[in-house]
Formats: structure tokens, C-alpha cells, sequence
């Protein structure tokens, strides 16, 4: 019994470095190029790589990002 907590215990601890910074963000620009360049610059000061989730084109650009490490 002894040993199935400690796997359980060694799988939970082994996820947690993965979910444990995921961080959405939003930016709003003109155009794409602009609002992309400002989640670069959000994820480039937290040094996080970003991958652009979203994107709406009514009267400029809103779009949403997933930051991760």
C-alpha cells in the first residue's frame, strides 16, 4: 500500500512542472503585425515562448495567447 502512494505521489509531483505556468494574454493593435508584436514583447519579459490562440477583426485586432516556458 505503501508503494502505491508513492507512485501516485511521484506521478502528481512529476505533472505539476508542466501546468504549472500556462498564462493566458491579450493584446489589441491596428493590425496583426502590431498586436502580435506586443504578446512577443509580454512573453519575451517573462521569458516564455507563446503560441497565439486567438484572433478577431472588428474595427482592429484583438488577439489572445498562451504563454508556457
Amino acid at each position: 500500500m505503501k508503494s502505491i502512494k508513492t507512485f501516485a505521489a511521484v506521478i502528481a509531483l512529476s505533472v505539476l512542472p508542466l501546468t504549472s505556468f500556462a498564462q493566458s494574454i491579450s493584446a489589441t493593435g491596428p493590425t496583426l503585425d502590431e498586436a502580435e508584436a506586443q504578446i512577443a514583447a509580454k512573453a519575451q519579459a517573462l521569458d516564455a515562448s507563446y503560441t497565439i490562440t486567438e484572433a478577431n477583426f472588428n474595427n482592429g485586432v484583438h488577439m489572445t495567447a498562451q504563454l508556457t516556458q
